[in-house]
């Protein structure tokens, strides 16, 4: 079983919500993009499952996704939050030849913002397994939130966020800015958890 994240078109999300309900599949929901996403498409499908995307959305006749990604997963941090959340997804890269000391360091700075930082709730910091999709992004990191606020509030302004781990994205730090400038930093409503305990 491999939990997945897929780009979409914003046209039809509940066709591949209901998609997410066939065999082989765990669990799954696409919703569009909110207001402030960026280096999207238009729409987010998470979905758990033992097929791709791409075959889940042929199978129901849909298109295919524009980009997929198969989490290789680090580590994750689960709060029960009832009710709708908002989803956050950030895909990243790191340059190529980065140092591993470096990776693991950007890594380890993105894994400790959840103890600073009260409004994120469950998490999760995944690396892309190149065997199953291979991609040009390296890294996943997943958050959820009660609101917008929370992500655009607390977080993105959060001191912890800017001194510790901005620099990792900031190409002017020599010997910190290891991550290229093109990401994808989207976020979504989702009625139920994507980010689960199991």
């Amino acid at each position: 079983m491999t939990r997945w994240v897929t780009l979409l078109p914003d046209d039809d999300t509940d066709a591949y919500s209901k998609a997410s309900s066939g065999p082989g599949v765990l669990d799954g929901s696409a919703a569009a993009d909110l207001a402030g996403s960026f280096g999207g498409t238009g729409a987010t499908w998470d979905v758990t499952a033992k097929r791709t995307p791409e075959a889940i959305a042929s199978e129901a006749g849909l298109p295919e996704p524009l980009d997929t990604v198969a989490l290789a997963p680090v580590r994750g941090g689960y709060v029960p939050l009832p009710g709708p959340r908002v989803k956050r997804t950030l895909l990243l890269a790191v340059r190529p030849g980065t140092p591993g000391a470096l990776v693991r360091q950007l890594e380890a700075d993105l894994m400790a913002m959840p103890e600073h930082i009260s409004t994120i709730r469950s998490w999760s910091l995944s690396r892309v397994d190149q065997t199953l999709t291979p991609s040009r992004w390296t890294h996943v990191w997943e958050q959820e939130y009660a609101d917008v606020q929370g992500l655009t509030g607390e977080y993105l302004g959060h001191p912890f966020h800017w001194t510790c781990v901005d620099r990792w994205f900031d190409g002017e730090i020599p010997g910190a800015g290891i991550v290229e400038p093109r990401l994808v930093h989207v976020f979504r409503w989702s009625r139920e958890p994507v980010l689960t305990a199991r």
